[in-house]
């Protein structure tokens, strides 16, 4: 997402964006949940981090090893009103991170990635996991005002999965919709692999978009993998 203007003084630093009115997917996913609520439906919930997994793929093919985002939460996937997705914030943390920051960024952070230097595109691809799984449980990995019931997403989930309890996993508000629930669990095997604790065992994010693309398409199983890298752009 484009940088329209920043505002710079002892006092505040501003970064200003263009207007998103879909808001941003953390709002999507948690704000206003209970009656008179409209739910986030799976086909969107899938456009939506689709696009943002595009976003990162290009990120991490433009600028070599060392180009990374450092910062994927939901609150900075943002949303045009066609569900767009748009990634922001990218590139900052090396300029803002501090202990406390680092801190607040610890439920989608890779175990590796202790401090702003140690941010890898393996790490990025961490975090977008962990967005997967917030996308697929309904549950909030930080705190925030209102949202009290923090998950360690990728420990809860993997221990639900080792019971066989797959199903308790998903967010009720997607039991509710349309039944795909073998879909889910295809996202979900691709969102564990994300957050492999060795960063080795993760895949790399143009192959992320590869997978979440043949959850809907099943025919591009047989696509080769080099068109598939070569149609990575930004949403």
């Amino acid at each position: 997402m484009s940088l329209r203007a920043y505002y710079y003084s002892k006092d505040e630093k501003l970064l200003v964006y263009n207007y998103m009115q879909g808001g941003s997917l953390f709002f999507l996913l948690h704000g206003s949940r209970g009656a008179g609520r409209t739910p986030l439906d799976w086909d969107s919930r899938v456009k939506i981090l689709l696009g943002a997994a595009k976003g990162i793929a290009f990120i991490h093919s433009e600028g070599g090893p060392k180009f990374t985002h450092g910062n994927i939460k939901s609150t900075n996937v943002l949303i045009t009103q066609e569900l767009d997705s748009c990634i922001s914030d990218v590139g900052l943390p090396p300029l803002m991170s501090t202990p406390a920051t680092m801190s607040r960024a610890n439920g989608y952070r890779a175990p590796e990635a202790t401090d702003s230097r140690k941010i890898t595109h393996k790490s990025d691809v961490y975090s977008f996991g962990v967005l997967l799984l917030e996308m697929l449980t309904g549950k909030t990995p930080l705190r925030y005002p209102g949202f009290e019931d923090v998950v360690d997403l990728p420990r809860w989930v993997r221990s639900v999965v080792r019971e066989e309890w797959t199903a308790e996993v998903f967010d009720e508000e997607l039991l509710r919709g349309q039944y795909v629930e073998e879909e889910m669990v295809q996202m979900l095997q691709i969102a564990l692999a994300c957050v492999a604790k060795g960063p080795d065992n993760r895949p790399r994010m143009d192959e992320v978009v590869r997978m979440i693309e043949e959850i809907k398409h099943p025919e591009l199983k047989n696509r080769p993998s080099s068109e598939s890298e070569s149609n990575v752009n930004t949403p």
